[in-house]
């Protein structure tokens, strides 16, 4: 039985978002409202990751790209930097036996030189593990900014001047597209928040030009199956016109 018919949802599979890009937000709030420690908050959110990437994977998004720590982030007590670190290297670690088996290609992006030295091995290890796989492609965002991604394309792209292998009158927002971090896949359809929360937060700021957006109060823990379902349904009933009529 496929799965938009077990699911008894009128999905169209012929229009799920390619690309879909997630802004994890509320954890600290769903620990709070519990009487919980943050620490357990952002536990729970790594575990319903596992399973809205596995979803979207089953589901045929080719891309997904998840806002897991940002570069502002940094600035959070040192104690629940810490614990986020140790987390994403248990999550990683864990990567050969979730994500969907052995479909799911991993990458990480962002400014990797702020993360401690095993992480950033175990990022070399687990991308190493997963680059021939030919499923969706899941973009872990740690210590990302979108400045800071733009920054950084635009350094390579004057490296490249400077070099001579580019002409300034030859660049082109193709050029600028194809130095960002989740080039070659296309840019976001759509980008999720739950939480409450309307704003972008420094996350994809390039690539989010012509994303649909879709805001939710629950938080992050608490998001499953089905709210992806209701994403997708709400993407499929909009009319995409990229500034035509």
């Amino acid at each position: 039985m496929s799965i938009f018919k077990r699911k008894k949802v009128e999905i169209d599979p012929n229009n799920i978002p390619r690309h879909i890009g997630i802004i994890m937000d509320g954890n600290g709030r769903w620990a709070k409202k519990r009487g919980l420690p943050r620490s357990l908050g952002h536990r729970a959110g790594a575990d319903t990751l596992k399973k809205i990437s596995e979803y979207c994977a089953d589901l045929g998004v080719s891309c997904l790209t998840v806002y897991a720590f940002s570069t502002e982030n940094w600035s959070r007590p040192k104690d629940e930097v810490d614990y986020l670190m140790k987390l994403m290297y248990e999550y990683l670690s864990d990567a050969q036996k979730t994500l969907a088996g052995k479909r799911t290609q991993i990458k990480v992006i962002g400014n990797l030189d702020m993360l401690n030295d095993a992480l950033r091995a175990k990022i070399a290890e687990v991308e190493e593990m997963t680059a021939d796989r030919k499923g969706m492609r899941l973009h872990l965002a740690i210590s990302y900014g979108g400045r800071d991604e733009i920054t950084h394309a635009v350094k390579k792209i004057a490296r490249d001047v400077a070099a001579r292998k580019l002409r300034a009158d030859d660049i082109t927002e193709e050029t600028i597209s194809q130095h960002m971090y989740t080039a070659p896949f296309p840019d976001p359809d759509i980008i999720i928040r739950p939480s409450g929360e309307q704003r972008l937060s420094n996350f994809m700021l390039w690539q989010a030009a012509y994303s649909e957006f879709w805001y939710d109060d629950i938080c992050w823990p608490d998001f499953s199956a089905r709210d992806v379902d209701r994403v997708i349904l709400d993407y499929q009933k909009r009319n995409r016109r990229y500034g035509n009529l």
